[in-house]
């Protein structure tokens, strides 16, 4: 009898023991250790050491997901089947989800690094008073062309690409605002404008590039630079940047008549679960040394200018990324121009994939 109770006993001290284990697992602890902060972005647009870091110092789990467009981030975010809690829009989408109230607005107490944001790059017209975004990389669009294929310093506008010296040799980025900003600019129009008349004149000045285009592509662009299989590219500085840091050949160029200012920045949608957590990343992230970082390991320019000051001297005066205020004066920021323009240029711009195959 006595073995019974003693075993009996045993039994209940084992079963209190493994529910005490279990709630204490259960316990969140502190410091953000097993909550998650999921954060939606640009594919390859962040220093994975980075996240690992920040996980490391503030204990939360983050899930890290991608999308390749504007339009596709802003579709899923409005859905509303992922609470993510961090996404990073361009300047004219952060007017948008501003208007459809898919932003939540931003409490920048909780933000001191943003004392590291050069003025240039904040109250710009999207978002004046940066209630909404902060600022994370800016760049601009222009081209990129092989020294093998094109002699130095030929390309200096956007109308040198309609020359018929360059047949079936322009890599195009497959981005309607971004082609039709182009055509736009070399009859010397706004990157914004809503006239229609105009709309259609660039457009039929970009059929008149359709000889010279050898592929309409995206990521893919890239890696046809590198290898010297296309001799000029239109895309982003950026990703100019990484080509020429594979290909010693590659040169970028904003074109002299004008071209795109980009902004990128943090925003926190309304349907965050985990924004304490968004803040503390978002302040993380602009810490000078992370942003230098990051910077030199995406190759897009950082709007922080204590962290420009940690980067390498021919990165921080490269005018090609970081141009001077004479090319910054030329350069305009997209705005949103509503769902119906927007239908309109993407329409215009679709002909014209289906003429240039």
């Amino acid at each position: 009898m006595k073995k019974i109770f003693i075993a009996i006993i045993s039994i209940l001290l084992v079963c209190l023991g493994l529910a005490g284990l279990a709630h204490h697992l259960e316990k969140p602890a502190a410091g953000g250790k097993g909550q998650s902060l999921i954060i939606y972005n640009w594919g390859d647009y962040l220093d994975p050491k980075l996240i690992k870091k920040f996980e490391k110092q503030s204990g939360y789990h983050v899930v890290y997901e991608t999308f390749d467009s504007n339009e596709a981030m802003y579709t899923k975010i409005k859905q509303g089947g992922t609470a993510y809690d961090l996404t990073i829009p361009s300047e004219y989408m952060v007017t948008k989800m501003r208007k459809a109230h898919l932003l939540d607005r931003l409490d920048k107490q909780k933000i001191p690094n943003m004392k590291y944001i050069g003025k240039n790059f904040l109250h710009k017209l999207f978002d004046a008073e940066n209630d909404y975004s902060v600022p994370y990389f800016w760049g601009t669009l222009g081209i990129v062309y092989n020294d093998k294929f094109v002699k130095k310093g030929a390309i200096k506008t956007w109308n040198d690409l309609w020359s018929k010296k360059y047949s079936h040799q322009i890599l195009l980025v497959d981005s309607a605002r971004d082609a039709m900003g182009m055509s736009l600019v070399s009859l010397g129009y706004s990157m914004n404008t809503t006239s229609s008349m105009k709309l259609n004149l660039a457009q039929t000045k970009l059929d008149g590039l359709g000889p010279n285009i050898k592929a309409i592509i995206s990521d893919e662009m890239r890696m046809y630079m590198i290898q010297n299989e296309a001799a000029i590219g239109v895309t982003w500085s950026g990703e100019a940047h990484e080509m020429m840091e594979s290909n010693h050949h590659l040169h970028y160029v904003v074109p002299k008549e004008g071209s795109n200012l980009w902004f990128d920045n943090f925003v926190v949608p309304k349907t965050a679960k985990n924004k304490k957590a968004a803040y503390e990343f978002i302040n993380f992230m602009l810490e000078p040394k992370n942003a230098a970082q990051n910077a030199k390991y995406v190759g897009y320019a950082t709007p922080n200018v204590a962290a420009q000051k940690l980067l390498p001297k021919y990165i921080r005066e490269d005018r090609q990324f970081y141009p001077d205020q004479t090319t910054l004066r030329h350069l305009q920021v997209f705005k949103d121009l509503g769902p119906k323009k927007m239908q309109e240029y993407n329409d215009l711009f679709l002909e014209f994939k289906m003429y240039a195959r």
